[in-house]
């Protein structure tokens, strides 16, 4: 008897579903936008999808809005407060653990993002593979504007940040990317930028064009510690992201060796970057090879693969253009930004641990002068398939 009921007082212990959240009871945020408020607080706009009107539908059901998210917007003194402030209006509680990106306005990036990192990465339910990006737009409106194919705006910019490999216009800067840098002591953040560009002809008012609003990969931000100091274009992107990430592809557009009018393109289908840090008269001297492998794809020109001059000279042209998006890139670094976002303190202090010691206070001061020699290959090999041109 005694142990029936010491099993019985037992079994009052367990809390069975206790903590339990009914997604009915949950605001699922798949985007959220950082801004400075006018009064200099932080003003912070959730993307919550509607799951009822999220199906794509042209007309809303009964008692239904037919718009697939719900946006809004609260301020505080911190990150925080601003958060908890969205419970005063809002009926569900916010959940965080499907949020695909963190939209920043470059007013407030520029007065630091220390708080940003450090909120959402204490945040148990935020993944740190979410997307961080700026933007020169409100973020308030990034988040809050149905843009694109996808019905959620959150889940389009996940897309164009996975398949952004192929634009080579942006980094793909995650949250954990973001913390390692601002934990290094040599390593400056670089962080995607996004903005608004008109594109897309509306359903609705046939042969309007661009009058839909898009988001659109900008380059990158470069920063300074916490602080955001530049901007990237997106058209020197592509001498950034080899220092940061592993190039998947590129392309290239060439001039006609016998009309300058007349443009190639060519796609880089193999990429080898490799920066090789050394020392010279006890300083440190870095080299950048870089190599690539193209294949023709489109030619106006009459020419085949086989003419070995034509072929040379349009080498010699992916040779001038990869090594000058290099160069410009460290110009950027070393003498307008003062910022080692290219990883050369990282890479040094990995092949010469003893000489790092002695440069590591004054990292800050070596860098903008240390050398960096850039070599660069190329090798046309593929014509796709017309190995000779369509037109005679």
């Amino acid at each position: 008897m005694k142990r029936i009921l010491f099993i019985l007082s037992f079994i009052l212990f367990l809390t069975g579903c206790a903590g339990k959240r009914e997604i009915n009871d949950l605001a699922i945020v798949m985007a959220v936008g950082i801004d400075k408020a006018d009064d200099g607080q932080v003003e912070i706009t959730v993307q919550v999808v509607r799951p009822a009107d999220s199906r794509g539908q042209t007309g809303a059901p009964s008692g239904q809005t037919g718009d697939p998210i719900w946006a809004a917007s609260s301020t505080g003194q911190t990150l925080f407060e601003a958060i908890r402030n969205l419970s005063t209006f809002s009926s569900r509680r916010v959940f965080w653990a499907h949020n695909y990106a963190i939209v920043i306005s470059e007013d407030y990036a520029k007065e630091g993002i220390q708080e940003v990192v450090d909120f959402f990465t204490r945040n148990p339910e935020l993944r740190m593979r979410t997307w961080v990006m700026v933007t020169p737009e409100k973020a308030s409106e990034i988040v809050s504007t149905l843009s694109g194919i996808e019905v959620i705006p959150g889940e389009a910019i996940n897309k164009l940040f996975r398949y952004t490999g192929v634009s080579v216009q942006a980094p793909r800067t995650q949250m954990i990317d973001l913390q390692a840098a601002l934990a290094d002591k040599s390593t400056e953040p670089v962080v995607a930028r996004v903005q608004f560009i008109n594109k897309g002809v509306s359903n609705k008012k046939p042969g309007q064009a661009g009058s839909i609003k898009q988001i659109e990969l900008a380059g990158a931000g470069v920063f300074k510690g916490e602080k955001m100091v530049s901007v990237i274009e997106p058209k020197e992107m592509k001498g950034l992201l080899p220092f940061i990430e592993k190039p998947e592809t590129g392309m290239m557009v060439l001039v006609c060796p016998d009309d300058e009018k007349k443009k190639i393109s060519l796609e880089l289908v193999n990429q080898r970057f490799k920066v090789t840090p050394n020392v010279r008269e006890n300083q440190p001297v870095f080299t950048v090879d870089y190599s690539v492998i193209g294949s023709l794809v489109e030619s106006p020109c009459a020419f085949t693969i086989k003419n070995t001059s034509q072929m040379k000279d349009l080498e010699k042209q992916v040779e001038a253009q990869l090594k000058n998006h290099v160069e410009r890139v460290v110009k950027i670094a070393q003498s307008e930004t003062k910022s080692d976002f290219l990883h050369l303190g990282e890479i040094f202090h990995n092949q010469f641990p003893v000489e790092w010691r002695k440069l590591e206070k004054n990292w800050e001061i070596v860098f903008p002068d240390v050398l960096v020699e850039v070599k660069t290959t190329a090798e046309i090999n593929d014509s796709s398939l017309l190995f000779k041109p369509a037109k005679k």
